[in-house]
C-alpha cells in the first residue's frame, strides 16, 4: 500500500473538470498521467480572499489499490421485527430518522410516529400552500416525512462537531442516494430536488429491518403513570406503549409544547431568533463574493454575515441564517391565519434569486414571561407571525419592502420580481416586525454593506417573517442519560427539545437517544 496525502489551490476552470482536476493532482504529487492506481478527493473549499478566487483541494493519491474498506463499510442492518424491546419515536424527521435507524443497529424495535404524509403524497399540501394558499396543520413544509429539511433545501454543514461522527451521518446519507460530493464539499448540500428520495430510501430500510413506520398519525396525549412515560395516545385515540418514547418533533410542532405544559411535563422558555428574508438577485451576491462578472463553473455564491447592535441598552446579534444560494423563498405556516417563510434551494443553485434569513437574537428579557411563562418565545412568534398574516390581507402572500427603502423607513410604492410563489404586498415592515426588531435589522443591514459591495441597495427586498428558526422551548434532559428530569422514559430529542440545529446535528441527536435508550436495559 502506497499513498500520497496532497494539498493544492487551482483555478475552478481545472477544479471542476473532472479530467483536468486529475492530471493537475497528479502533477502537484510529481507524478505522470496514469502512475496513480486511485485519486481520492477528501475535501473542497473555495478561497475567494485574493483577486480572482481559488479551489482548495485536499486528495490522497493510491500508488497502489487501496485496502477495500477505505471508502465504507456501508451500514447492515439485521431485523428488529421480533426485538425484546421497543422505542416509540415521535417524528419522522433527521432526528427521529436516525434515531430509528440507530435503535435497530442496537437490536430495538423504532416505532416511528410522523403525523404528516409521506414525502411523495406530501407534494399536493405543498402545491396547495403555494397556489390555493391553504395550510394543511399536518403536512406543510414543516411537517412530514424527513421534517422541515425535507423541502427547505437540505444543508449539511454543522459546527457540531463533539456531538457525534458527522461522516458517519454523511456516508449513511450516500447509501441511502445523496451524491458523494457531501463527503468532500466544505459545506455540503444535498439539495431539495433530492432530499425526498434520500428520506424515502431511510425508511425504506427502517421497514425492511423490521422497524415501523406511520404517517398521519399525530400524537395528542401521553400515557403517564407516577412520572413515567409509558407510551402515547394518537388523534385517532389509539393508546401505544414501549419501553421509551424519544420525543423528535421539531421545533413547529407547537402543540406537543403546549400538550406538555399541559400535562406538567417540565419545558423552558429558551432564546431563539426572528427577523425576515432577504431577496437578492443571485448575480449580485456572486459578482460581490467572486469580483468576476461572470462565476463560470463556481458555485452560487454564498454569505455569512454577523453584527453586534444596541438598542434600548440592550446588546443583540444580527446574524444572516439558512442562506440559500440560487434558491427560493417558501410559505411555512403551519396554521392557518399565520405567514412564515424560510428558503431552500435545488441541487443544482440555479435560481436567478438568492435569499437569506437575516434575523435577532431574542434573549428570555425580551418576551414577555410575567403573561406567558414557559411559553413567552412561542407566544412572540405567533404575535407576529398573525400580524405578517393580517398585514398581507389574510392569505399565504407575505408582506415586503425593499431593503433600501426599509432602510429609509418609507413604504415601497412597487415590489420586484420575487422566487415566493403565493406573492408578496408591499407593507412597511415595521409594522410587521415592531420599533425594536426593525431598528435592530437596520443597524444589522448596514453594517452588512459596509462588508459586501451592492448588498444594501432597492434592488434587493426584506420578506417577513422568518420567525422558525430554532425552538422558542427547550425540553430538559439529563445530561449524561439524555432523559427527562422528572419523567422516565421520556427521551427529549433534536430540533423540537432545543438540542440541535440542522439535519446533521439533529441526526446525531436522534443516534445518541437511540444509544441512551439501550442503556437502561
Amino acid at each position: 500500500m502506497s499513498k500520497q496525502e496532497i494539498e493544492v489551490l487551482l483555478p475552478p476552470e481545472v477544479a471542476y473538470d473532472e479530467f483536468a482536476r486529475y492530471r493537475a493532482l497528479l502533477a502537484a504529487a510529481g507524478l505522470e498521467p496514469g502512475a496513480a492506481d486511485f485519486v481520492h478527493l477528501r475535501k473542497r473549499s473555495i478561497d475567494a480572499r485574493g483577486r480572482q478566487p481559488l479551489v482548495r483541494l485536499r486528495a490522497d493519491i493510491w500508488l497502489t489499490p487501496p485496502p477495500a474498506d477505505t471508502f465504507g463499510p456501508w451500514f447492515q442492518y439485521a431485523d428488529v421485527s421480533r426485538a425484546r424491546r421497543s422505542v416509540i419515536i415521535v417524528g419522522a424527521g433527521p432526528a427521529g430518522l436516525f434515531a430509528a435507524l440507530r435503535c435497530i443497529e442496537l437490536g430495538l424495535k423504532p416505532i416511528v410516529l410522523e403525523r404528516g404524509k409521506d414525502v411523495r403524497t406530501r407534494r399536493r399540501d405543498l402545491a396547495a400552500l403555494n397556489k390555493e394558499h391553504v395550510v394543511n396543520p399536518d403536512s406543510n413544509y414543516c411537517f412530514g416525512e424527513g421534517g422541515a429539511g425535507t423541502y427547505s433545501d437540505g444543508k449539511l454543514y454543522t459546527r457540531a462537531t463533539k456531538r457525534g461522527d458527522i461522516q458517519r451521518i454523511l456516508r449513511l446519507l450516500v447509501q441511502h442516494g445523496a451524491t458523494p460530493d457531501i463527503l468532500v464539499d466544505a459545506h455540503p448540500h444535498i439539495g431539495t430536488n433530492k432530499l425526498p428520495s434520500v428520506v424515502a430510501a431511510l425508511r425504506d430500510t427502517i421497514r425492511a429491518a423490521g422497524g415501523e413506520v406511520r404517517f398521519d398519525t399525530r400524537v395528542d396525549d401521553l400515557i403517564l403513570a407516577q412520572n413515567h412515560l409509558r407510551g402515547v395516545v394518537t388523534a385517532a385515540g389509539k393508546a401505544l406503549e414501549a419501553d421509551a418514547v424519544i420525543l423528535a418533533t421539531g421545533h413547529s410542532a407547537r402543540d406537543i409544547y403546549e400538550l406538555l405544559h399541559r400535562r406538567g411535563v417540565r419545558i423552558e422558555a429558551k432564546p431563539f431568533a426572528l427577523g425576515v428574508r432577504v431577496e437578492h438577485p443571485q448575480q449580485l451576491i456572486d459578482q460581490a463574493q467572486y469580483r468576476l462578472q461572470d462565476r463560470g463553473p463556481l458555485p452560487a455564491a454564498s454569505y455569512a454575515l454577523v453584527h453586534q447592535t444596541q438598542w434600548q441598552g440592550r446588546q443583540r446579534g444580527v446574524f444572516s441564517f439558512c442562506m440559500c444560494p440560487g434558491g427560493f423563498i417558501v410559505p411555512a405556516a403551519t396554521a392557518p391565519g399565520e405567514v412564515v417563510v424560510n428558503g431552500m434551494s435545488p441541487s443544482r443553485r440555479d435560481s436567478r434569486f438568492a435569499n437569506s434569513g437575516i434575523v435577532t437574537a431574542i434573549e428570555l428579557e425580551d418576551m414577555d414571561l410575567a403573561q406567558h411563562g414557559e411559553l413567552a418565545g412561542l407566544r412572540l412568534q405567533q404575535q407576529l407571525e398573525q400580524r405578517a398574516c393580517a398585514l398581507a390581507g389574510h392569505t399565504q402572500r407575505a408582506p415586503a419592502q425593499r431593503l433600501g427603502d426599509f432602510l429609509k423607513g418609507t413604504v415601497s410604492s412597487e415590489l420586484l420580481e420575487t422566487s415566493y410563489q403565493p406573492g408578496l404586498v408591499s407593507v412597511d415592515m415595521e409594522r410587521v416586525l415592531g420599533p425594536g426588531l426593525a431598528e435592530r435589522l437596520r443597524q444589522g443591514f448596514r453594517d452588512f454593506g459596509r462588508k459586501i459591495p451592492g448588498y444594501v441597495t432597492n434592488a434587493a427586498q426584506i420578506v417577513g417573517v422568518e420567525s422558525r428558526t430554532s425552538a422558542p422551548v427547550r425540553i430538559p434532559r439529563d445530561r449524561d442519560t439524555l432523559e427527562h428530569p422528572e419523567i422516565k422514559g421520556l427521551f427529549p430529542c433534536g430540533e423540537g427539545a432545543g438540542f440541535a440545529g440542522g439535519i446533521v446535528s439533529a441526526a446525531m441527536d436522534g443516534e445518541r437517544c437511540a444509544e441512551a435508550v439501550l442503556a437502561l436495559f
